[in-house]
């Protein structure tokens, strides 16, 4: 095994190898729902290990239970290779196409035909591992559109399975077609995602395996008949085998087999397949022109170059090789969505349409906007500026392609998940940071109809038209998810877009616009209630929710008013008036002090969005900064490790990866669609940033052991820095920062 393994290793001649600090396994328990399989960055194909159906010896498994991942660390029952799947998400999508090897007869039934397995390795852009029911060595990687795997068998019969009924996906229905001996091509149905029934979208793939095999053919489950029909059909409710049949089949469980039958010990066969979400010859086409020539090693070899490439223009001295680890396991998990939506002909699905568009550059999908508003984008911003403007172009294409500004995108489908208008924010801190070749006019016309459109026509704001009239959402006026009502929630995303839209409106001259947009983003008064202490749900009279316990929401109760949260994770969510917030709670000593509260009694949620800034918020207050040091170096320290459950909960979509990296960095993209950072104490001795036009930012950190996480001092371009908040380009310009760190805080 380790030999194979390393042969798929070879060929990266950079200096240092970032890629051996990162850890694919880190989130693969305790819900933090990423995989280990392989990926290029931000790339459409995925090949992971699937995990989580057929045995009663599962932990978790998803025809049990609720489940949204491929692959779970403590599971052990391997059923195939999915390919194109999601990573740290909470609802269950893709993750079908499953390719399977297998020895002896064949068996369609994954229930029977799922191995044990042993030697599991990863890295990034490649994993293996050997199945121990057949003692085949199984080997995957990929390349931006495409897979390539490789079964090592130990000789005499062997089966090379691809299973089109099971996946992830609430959605059924697939054909195949046999186009050679050698190749098969068809499609999926996949969608439904968090339950939105109509955002359905069919994946096309083309499979080739490397050896003729001596026999082939499909299989489809038969339906259970009753009466006469069940006497004629020897089949009935069976596994089906076609064996003399060579067109092409549909059905909802169906699947293809290739047999060898004379199989040499150690002989290999291997599996190639392109996807595309547009049709069968643009698959073809993606395989083709990104594997022609490709050896599996080679392939590989590139994977991990472009990682190594990607994760390289952060390089980090000092720290750990545990924070090392963590640091860059979180880098390479926030590189993984948004994906490349467009074929390499540049072709992709138009958002919500039946047509195609043609791309002249990346176009993205897998918006998970909610999630990725807070820091991802801004992280892609600072370091993948290139990457960035597509996503917003991206973005902005959709708007002009449908109406509307994306919120939970997938696959050119809009899936309605989670709260507010998070384009809004991303778009404009995006221009706000100079990233600004992009159609802005398009871009401010789609946000400013999704602010103002009225309700019965809004989809990305249902529940303005009360919003408007009231400056909150009352509670009871609307669910339009099966997550219940959620008013206080939506609110406060409605308040910071429009603050992000209110700035965008005044720079272009539409003063009243601007005026009524950041008026309207303070409507988050109505709901503190002075009894609780927090922010709290409002009948449409104007009273209060009650009886109302603000602690109602932990660990994903439902609860009135907040989606995923309770009171407590959302109280002090109003990152665009902090000043305001602190007027109302009654100064900056109550507002510290119940801050600290909500820290110290465990209210605070680390695998929540909303509250994910908290510990910044001390550092808007003189005197108070070492209370975000403190709480940045504890939660680091308690829930980011190098271990499976090394997240904690749901990475979504790299969001929490998102958080890790900047904190460890020493700043934090505090507030969505405002170009600044507060500052805190870095983990490393120094970071350095690659910039565009050769530029570099650097972050250095003078201490004396690693228990000095205070700061002491600031310079910033060699000049003292006083202040903790400082804006983009004044980072930039710098080119500097270096914190003076001690063992006590500096009060």
């Amino acid at each position: 095994m380790a030999a194979i393994l390393t042969l798929g290793m070879a060929g990266v001649a950079s200096a240092e190898d970032y890629t051996s600090y990162v850890n694919p396994f880190v989130g693969t328990t305790n819900f933090g729902t990423t995989n280990p399989g392989a990926i290029v960055p931000n790339g459409m194909m995925s090949v992971v290990p699937f995990n989580v159906m057929g045995s009663s010896d599962n932990v978790y498994d998803k025809d049990a239970r609720w489940w949204s991942t491929p692959y779970e660390f403590n599971n052990k029952f391997f059923t195939g290779y999915a390919h194109v799947a999601l990573s740290g998400v909470g609802c269950p999508e893709l993750g079908s196409l499953l390719t399977m090897a297998t020895t002896g007869d064949l068996e369609p039934d994954y229930h029977k035909y799922g191995s044990a397995y042993t030697e599991e390795t990863a890295t990034p852009g490649y994993y293996g591992n050997r199945l121990t029911k057949y003692d085949i060595v199984t080997e995957v990687t990929a390349t931006k559109r495409s897979s390539a795997e490789r079964y090592t068998f130990p000789g005499g019969r062997g089966n090379i399975l691809i299973n089109l009924g099971e996946g992830l996906t609430n959605e059924s229905g697939a054909t195949v077609r046999r186009v050679s001996p050698t190749e098969i091509e068809g499609s999926k149905l996949l969608g439904t995602f968090c339950y939105n029934a109509q955002a359905v979208f069919p994946i096309y793939f083309v499979m080739r395996v490397s050896k003729a095999p001596s026999s082939q053919g499909y299989w489809k489950m038969q339906r259970k008949m009753e009466g006469p029909e069940a006497a004629w059909d020897s089949d009935n409710g069976k596994y089906k085998l076609y064996t003399k049949y060579g067109r092409e089949l549909s059905g909802d469980d169906i699947g293809y087999w290739y047999s060898y039958d004379d199989l040499k010990p150690g002989e290999q066969v291997e599996v190639r397949m392109g996807v595309s979400f547009v049709s069968v010859a643009n698959a073809r086409e993606n395989l083709d022109k990104e594997q022609a020539g490709l050896t599996f090693d080679r392939i590989a070899a590139d994977a991990k170059k472009t990682w190594n490439d990607d994760l390289g223009r952060i390089r980090v001295k000092g720290g750990s090789d545990e924070q090392k680890r963590v640091f860059y396991t979180g880098l390479y998990h926030a590189l993984i969505h948004p994906n490349v939506l467009n074929d390499v002909n540049g072709q992709y699905p138009k958002m919500e349409s039946a047509e195609n568009g043609h791309s002249t550059y990346d176009r993205y999908t897998v918006f998970s906007l909610w999630d990725t508003y807070r820091n991802l984008h801004q992280l892609m911003t600072l370091v993948y500026p290139e990457r960035q403007i597509d996503m917003v172009r991206s973005m902005v294409d959709m708007s002009k392609e449908w109406g509307w500004l994306p919120k939970w995108e997938l696959y050119g489908r809009e899936t309605f998940t989670m709260e507010g208008d998070p384009s809004l924010p991303v778009i404009v801190d995006t221009w706000r940071k100079g990233l600004t070749d992009f159609d802005i006019d398009a871009a401010y016309e789609a946000m400013k109809r999704s602010a103002t459109t009225p309700g019965k026509d809004n989809p990305m704001r249902p529940d303005i038209d009360l919003y408007l009239e009231k400056a909150y959402v009352p509670l009871g006026v609307y669910s339009g998810d099966m997550s219940g009502d959620n008013s206080v929630s939506h609110a406060l995303e409605y308040y910071v877009a429009d603050a992000a839209l209110a700035w965008l409106a005044e720079q272009r001259g539409d003063t009243e616009l601007a005026r009524t947009l950041r008026q309207r983003s303070l409507g988050y008064k109505n709901y503190y209630s002075k009894e609780s202490g927090t922010l709290r749900p409002k009948l449409a009279d104007g009273t209060f929710l009650s009886p109302f316990d603000p602690r109602q929401g932990e660990n994903f109760e439902v609860v009135p008013g907040f989606h995923e949260g309770s009171a407590w994770n959302y109280t002090f969510f109003v990152p665009h008036d902090v000043d305001g917030l602190v007027k109302l709670m009654g100064g900056k000593r109550k507002f510290v002090d119940k801050l600290q509260m909500v820290m110290d009694s465990a209210l605070y949620d680390p695998a929540n969005e909303p509250d994910i800034a908290y510990p910044y918020l001390f550092s808007r207050f003189g005197g108070e900064e070492w209370r975000t040091q403190k709480e940045v170096s504890r939660l680091l320290g308690k829930y980011f490790t190098t271990k499976p459950d090394g997240i904690p909960g749901n990475d979504d979509t790299g969001t929490m990866s998102g958080w890790a990296v900047f904190s460890m960095m020493g700043m934090y993209p505090d507030c969505p669609g405002e170009p600044f950072y507060t500052l805190t104490s870095p983990v490393f001795d120094e970071v350095e940033i690659d910039l565009p036009e050769g530029r570099k930012l650097t972050i250095e950190a003078d201490r004396t052991s690693p228990s000095d996480i205070y700061i002491q001092s600031m310079t910033l371009g060699g000049k003292p820095l006083k202040k903790y908040r400082i804006s983009h380009d004044e980072l930039l310009k710098g080119g500097t920062l270096k914190f003076n760190l001690g063992p006590t805080p500096k009060k």
